[in-house]
């Protein structure tokens, strides 16, 4: 039986920079939330280490296509990832309630 390929995970800057600013604005809020966010975005960025493919692409007329995968994790958070080779890079954190249109022009 033929070992499942194992990914690397690489985080943008950028992307870790708009997590901070996500759970930096849910620390106003509730600490609680701010660190069940980091946590569950470590937990969704380990996942892809096995399975990056599982997620659908993101379509847009504006994006390449099949360029850009999603994963929805914490309920309304989306990470925006690529595939090349064997690495998983994760560029964007969107809270999905918040417009991203600027992400595809």
């Amino acid at each position: 039986m033929d070992e499942p390929m194992i990914y690397t995970v690489e985080i943008s800057e950028n992307a870790a920079q708009m997590l901070v600013s996500h759970a930096t604005f849910l620390g106003h809020i509730s600490i609680n939330a701010a660190d069940e966010l980091i946590q569950a975005f470590e937990d969704a960025a380990s996942s892809l280490e096995l399975l990056p493919k599982r997620c659908p692409f993101l379509t847009d007329e504006n994006i390449p296509k099949n360029l850009y995968r999603y994963l929805i994790f914490e309920k309304r958070y989306m990470l925006i990832y690529k595939i090349i080779e064997n690495v998983v890079y994760i560029d964007y954190v969107i809270d999905c309630r918040q417009d991203y249109g600027w992400l595809i022009k």
